[in-house]
């Protein structure tokens, strides 16, 4: 027994999610994508899970062991950032934020709210996407004062700064 497509992303849009853009490649050859199915996988060694469509144009960027991309964790005031990666022309999506290199040599968001500069460990074939997880090569939390950018419901979303009191 199964659910259909819509009962499965019905369910799964009231799960909140934190967005980021995956870049690849280096020099001019490069790659970005918004990804929301970011997560961490182990503190020791550090290891990172992106979970991307099989059809998606960056997988050339990832077919070989060791490849360097990075995970660019967007802030709430970064949702036209998001949207350029999600909806643009592949040549059109560098062209918001201020981009530099990594020590991969991955292009990071400067002031994204914080960065992760990783290599393809292991690839996982899973239904339609691919599991990448990444073995983080550096790191840094640029806007530790910022909120980051969440998706939920089918739209953009704030943090709250309140806590849930028992």
């Amino acid at each position: 027994m199964s659910i259909s497509n819509d009962q499965y992303r019905d369910v799964l849009r009231f799960f909140p999610a934190g967005v980021t853009v995956v870049t690849a490649g280096k020099d001019q050859d490069i790659h970005g994508m918004t990804v929301s199915a970011f997560t961490s996988v182990s503190a020791n060694p550090p290891l990172i899970a992106a979970i991307i469509d099989r059809g998606h144009g960056i997988l050339p960027y990832l077919k070989e062991d060791g490849a360097p991309f990075a995970v660019n964790i967007l802030a709430q005031d970064q949702k036209h950032i998001s949207n350029n990666f999600a909806f643009t022309r592949v040549e059109e999506r560098f062209r918001f934020g201020d981009w530099t290199t990594a020590a991969t040599g991955s292009p990071i968001l400067t002031d994204a709210l914080a960065w992760l500069d990783c290599t393809v460990e292991q690839r996982y074939p899973v239904g339609t996407h691919i599991i990448y997880i990444g073995k983080v090569q550096a790191s840094s939390v640029v806007r530790p004062e910022d909120r980051p950018l969440l998706y939920w419901n089918r739209n953009y979303r704030q943090v709250s700064t309140e806590f849930i009191n028992d």
